[in-house]
């Protein structure tokens, strides 16, 4: 992606934020300069996935097929005395697809924060990961409400779905809604080891460096 995409992407996600009332914690917009006056923080952000990513998982069409996120906290897996759990704000466009994938270790729920309408679609797998054809049943605010294989839930602002470990789940902002504001609060996460797409995917692309950046990414947080 072109730094300039991810400019705007942020600006975007920020313009957002303050429209719907989320504060950010103060690191969030530290420049590299600041990073490197404060490495012990710098590196403790870092390591912890903490800050923002943007990403068109590959495919050179982001306003299609990619993703802004801010991780709020979190901590390191299998690690005493760390967070278990971990919290993100997503911000998602109209028909934006976040591509289809799995978590072998973390359960998250989704949460329509604000915006327009949320689209999740899902499909079970079995041991080594393949999809399945049998029907869903997952948690809507705790009640369970069974889907077949990749029937489109719409979760409206309010709403919630719990995603269990293994089910293969996609989202997308449903069209004429507008973007919309989505929480995520999980078991720890880890972007690196624990993000299996069905198909593959870009994850961490080079970025084309045309501007100067608005925000530093989290993988390129430390100094």
């Amino acid at each position: 992606m072109k730094r300039s995409e991810i400019n705007r992407a942020i600006g975007h996600a920020l313009e957002m934020f303050q429209r719907h009332g989320w504060s950010l914690p103060a690191w969030e917009g530290w420049t590299a300069a600041e990073l490197a006056e404060h490495p012990e923080t710098a590196a403790w952000l870092a390591a912890r996935q903490l800050g923002w990513d943007v990403t068109d998982f590959g495919s050179d069409q982001f306003a299609e097929c990619g993703l802004v996120l801010f991780c709020l906290r979190n901590g390191l897996v299998g690690v005493a005395g760390e967070r278990t759990y971990a919290e993100k704000l997503l911000v998602v466009g109209e028909g934006q697809l976040t591509p289809t994938h799995r978590h072998a270790a973390k359960m998250e729920d989704i949460i329509n924060r604000a915006g327009g309408d949320l689209v999740i679609e899902f499909c079970a797998s079995d041991e080594n990961g393949a999809p399945t054809s049998a029907d869903i049943e997952v948690p809507v605010d705790g009640l369970p409400r069974r889907l077949h294989p990749w029937e489109p839930l719409v979760l409206r602002p309010g709403e919630s779905v719990t995603i269990r470990t293994g089910l293969y789940h996609r989202f997308y902002g449903r069209k004429g809604g507008g973007a919309v504001l989505v929480g995520e609060v999980s078991q720890v996460n880890d972007d690196r080891n624990d993000n299996f797409f069905l198909d593959p995917v870009g994850r961490f692309a080079q970025i084309e460096e045309d501007a100067p950046p608005l925000r530093r990414l989290w993988n390129e947080g430390a100094p």
